[in-house]
C-alpha cells in the first residue's frame, strides 16, 4: 500500500514520515533483534521503494552497525525508541514497526529466525490477556 505514513519516537523530539509503500513486514526473533527491542522479537518494515524525510531531530539519531556486519539499529539519543534506517548503501529502508504514529498498513508476512527464539517465548496463547494493568493487591 502506497502513501504517506508518519512516526516518531517515545519522547517526540523525533519526527519522521516515509513516502511510499512497505514490501515487507517481518518478525525476527534472532538473538541480536531480541537484544535490540529488550523483547520477543523486532517487528520491522522493509521497502526499497519509500523515502524517508525527517520532520524534526535528525540530529539526534544515531545508528548502531553491530561490528559493521549489517545488524543495524538507530535510535533516538534522547529517550532510545527504535527509528528509522537505511541499510544496503541506502537501497533499503528499515522502519521499525512500533515507531508508527499511523496505522501499520500491511500484516507481517512472517515470523524469521524463530529455531532462534527465547527459551520463554512459546505457547504464549494460553497467558492470560488484560487490557491494562494486573489488578494491585
Amino acid at each position: 500500500m502506497t502513501g504517506r505514513h508518519a512516526g516518531g519516537c517515545l519522547c517526540g523530539a523525533v519526527k519522521f514520515e516515509v513516502d511510499g509503500a512497505f514490501e515487507q513486514f517481518f518478525l525476527c526473533h534472532c538473538e541480536r533483534c531480541r537484544k535490540d527491542t529488550g523483547s520477543a522479537h523486532a517487528a520491522n518494515l522493509f521497502s526499497s521503494t519509500a523515502r524517508l524525510r525527517w520532520l524534526c531531530g535528525e540530529g539526534l539519531v544515531r545508528t548502531f552497525d553491530f561490528e559493521g556486519g549489517g545488524h543495524v539499529k538507530s535510535f533516538c539519543t534522547v529517550c532510545g525508541s527504535a527509528l528509522p534506517n537505511l541499510q544496503m548503501d541506502g537501497a533499503l529502508l528499515v522502519v521499525p514497526a512500533g515507531s508508527m504514529d499511523t496505522a501499520v498498513p500491511v500484516r507481517p508476512d512472517g515470523h524469521i529466525f524463530s529455531a532462534r527464539r527465547a527459551d520463554w517465548d512459546h505457547d504464549l496463547d494460553a497467558v492470560p490477556v488484560l487490557d491494562g494493568l494486573p489488578d494491585q493487591e
